[in-house]
Formats: C-alpha cells, structure tokens, sequence
C-alpha cells in the first residue's frame, strides 16, 4: 500500500510539474537560439520564464505561482517585432510548434486551439459577409446563408469555450451580424455602431494582451465611410473614432489610456497623419501622462513633431566674424542643408571634405555646418578646410543645446530644408545628400 501511495505521489507531481510547462519546436531550427516569457499586464509586461532553444526544441518551466493570462514568447530582437502570444491558466501544458513561415500552432492546449480556431473561423465568415456587401449583391439566400454561419459559428465557439478563460475574448469579439439583407452604407454604418458592444473595457485581462489594442486601432483607422472623400474627410473622421474611442476608455486609469492612445499615435505618425497624431498628443495622451517614463516619451514625440518632414527647422544661431546669423533670416538659396558634426569624428573627418567638394558645383545649395564640440581646439583648424560652409559651434557635445533641439544621436547627421526652412528630408549618409540634390536640379 505504501508503494503504491508514493507512486501515486510521483505520478500527481509529474502531472503537476507538466501543467507549469510551455513546451514545443521552432522551425528552421538553426534560425532560434533563445525564448523569453513574459506575463502581459495592462500596458506593460513582467518577466516570467527563459530558457534555450536546442535543436529547434524547448520547455519552459513556468513558476508555479504565475497568474492565469495572456503570455508574450519572444524568440528573437528588437522584442515588440519578434513574439507570439498564448493564453496561460496552469490548469495544462501547452505544447506548440512555431514556423517562421507558418506562425504558431498548437499540438496541446484546449485554451489557445479554441482560440485559435475561432478568430480563424470567424474570420472568415465575416470576410464573407463584406464580401458580399462589396460585391453589391442583392441575393437574399446567399445573405442568409452567411449571416446564419456567422451567428452559429459565433455560438458555438462561446459554448465551446464555457468555463475557459478564452470565453471572454471570443465573448469581446462578437461582431455585427445584420438581421435583414440593408444597403452597404447602412450596414456600415450600424457595423460601426455596434463595434464595441460586446467589450468590457474594464476587464484586466482584456486590456493585458493585444487584442483590446488590436479592436481600438482597428476601429480608428477602418470605420470609416464606405465613399472615402478628400483626405480632410477622413482625417476629421479619424480625429470623431478617436473621440469615440476616448468616450469608451475614459473610466479606466490613466496609465492605460496614454499606453492604448500611444500606440495609435504611432500609427498616425508613421502615416503622416500630423493632425491626428497632435490631436492625440495634445488632447489624450499629455493630460494622462504622470509617471517618469511617460514624461520621457513625451519628450521624444516631441522631439520627431519639431524635426518631421515638412516642420520648420528649429533656429540655429551663430556668429560669423561679428556678425550675428540665424537659420531663419538666410536668404538666396534654393536649399539649406544642416550638417551635424564634430571635429573630433573619424567618419565627419572623412565624409565632409567629400560631400563639400561634390558641393561646389551647386551654387544653390547653401550648408551650414553645425560643430558638436568640446572646445574650439580642433574645431577651428578642421572647419577651416570647409570654407564654402557656415559655420557653427554648440559646446558640450551631446549635451549641447543644438545636439538636443535637433535629437543629435550620431554625427554626422544631416537635414535638407528647402528656401523656407522647411524639413524636406533627412539622409543618412554624404552620398544620398548628393544624390537628394542632383535629382532635384
């Protein structure tokens, strides 16, 4: 009786230690090394497990205390591009394989293959149904049809998924399904309206994964009119989802407001979206901020506003003899290029002289040439041999003021302006400053 007790014991630690694992491959083998768990959190993360990937295989042991949510697996750098997520309860092992071409996919875990197979298969069902409001068909039987699809797919899956932490994702996700066959602008518009009826906002678990992120930009940037007009129509139509938006988060702290309003920012801003995106600076993001950290991003959005394509370059000002002379007050030139740079740099040293030879013979192109220095010592001997240039100096390297009005991180770092100071470009390197002025001739 006693050893059957103990084997009993080993067996129920066995199972025990299996339901704290998250094990699998990773395919091509040779392309993954390590993989790094973290415990997604309402606008953050938490660091929970690592552990090496051997010949394309891994286990990750899970601490036995970690809480039931979503999990971040990354595999490779930068970490925000490289990841997949799975939904963790510590009630089964999760055993998965992981293609680079593929994605994920899961050989155990009822949670993640329900969820998995529902935003799948709901997925295509309404891809059906805007399907054929885009075909502008009128067909009442192949309506009911889809519609009858998406309602029972939708049920099934919430059956399905009874007393399963992935219930409530499916549950957030049900979508619009209209009840009789209406004209496309109206099913677009009642769609829109009835985006976020099945979200709660509040709940934790929501707001820690993507998919309340996913929903939100999904909703600003695709609601919009079936008739898309001029691009003043659609930014106001951005700006009145983000209002929206807004109404719907405005009960929930602070802290995950600005993170949930950053990143649509980043998309406005990749977009050059630049009245939407200060909107969202302006209006959302800056009365929310209150820790350190969102004080420093603010810093640095507002460091890419002043210095993005089409802003007026920030003044620099120097004295030229006993002259005093400012950026803006230039005059006579077709175009301006800022030269960040230092005398004591190895590749200024090397890509200045190059780039203000190739420079003399384009009268219309005037530089000015901003020194990063500590002193003066080898920066007026080094300017000198850059006579066709204006020259600057900003003491104190990177902490200088010209190095932080103008985010200086490298030297050299350039800027074209056209005549009215205005940004209109930034290369990365001495030959595609040339080659930006020779196609523009």
């Amino acid at each position: 009786m006693k050893q059957t007790f103990t084997l009993l014991v080993f067996f129920l630690g066995m199972l025990l230690h299996s339901q704290n694992t998250i094990s699998g491959t990773f395919s091509p083998a040779e392309e993954f090394n390590w993989l790094i768990a973290y415990h997604l959190k309402p606008g953050g993360q938490a660091y929970i497990a690592d552990t090496a990937i051997k010949d394309g295989t891994f286990t990750l042991n899970i601490p036995e205390n970690s809480k039931v949510g979503t999990y971040r697996l990354v595999y490779a750098v930068p970490q925000d591009e490289f990841y997949f997520d799975v939904l963790y309860t510590g009630k089964e092992a999760i055993e998965l394989n992981f293609d680079l071409d593929n994605g994920v996919s899961f050989i155990s875990s009822e949670e993640n293959k329900l969820f998995l197979s529902y935003f799948q298969d709901i997925n295509r069902n309404e891809q059906q149904l805007v399907d054929f409001y885009t075909a502008g068909s009128n067909d009442q039987a192949t309506f009911q049809e889809i519609t009858t699809a998406l309602e029972t797919t939708q049920a099934t899956y919430e059956k399905k998924a009874e007393n399963l932490f992935s219930q409530k994702f499916i549950i957030a996700n049900r979508g619009y399904v209209p009840e009789t066959l209406t004209a496309k602008q109206d099913y677009i518009k009642n769609k829109k309206e009835a985006y976020f009826a099945h979200i709660k906002f509040d709940d934790t678990d929501l707001q820690a994964s993507d998919f309340l992120i996913d929903k939100a930009l999904n909703y600003v940037f695709t609601a919009l009119p079936s008739e898309l007009g001029s691009l003043t129509d659609i930014k106001g139509v951005l700006k009145d989802n983000v209002a929206t938006l807004a109404s719907h988060l405005e009960e929930l702290p602070d802290a995950y407001q600005f993170y949930v309003f950053h990143k649509i920012w980043e998309q406005t801003a990749a977009n050059n979206l630049n009245e939407v995106s200060d909107l969202l600076l302006n209006t959302y993001m800056t009365p929310k901020a209150h820790s350190i950290d969102h004080m420093k991003l603010l810093d640095e959005i507002a460091a890419k506003n002043r210095l993005r394509v089409g802003a007026i370059a920030p003044e620099l000002e120097w004295v030229d003899d006993t002259t005093v002379k400012r950026l803006s007050t230039l005059e006579g030139a077709e175009h301006y290029l800022l030269v960040f740079w230092s005398s004591t740099c190895g590749h200024c040293l090397k890509e200045l002289p190059a780039l203000h030879k190739e420079l003399k013979t384009k009268p219309t192109v005037k530089v000015i040439a901003v020194g990063l220095e500590n002193d003066e010592r080898t920066w007026k001997p080094e300017s000198a041999k850059l006579d066709d240039f204006e020259h600057a100096i900003s003491l104190g390297r990177w902490e200088s003021e010209y190095a932080k009005l103008y985010d200086i991180h490298s030297t050299p770092t350039y800027y074209v302006l056209d005549e009215d100071k205005r940004i209109l470009a930034k290369p990365e390197n001495d030959t595609e400053v040339v080659r930006f002025f020779e196609e523009h001739e």
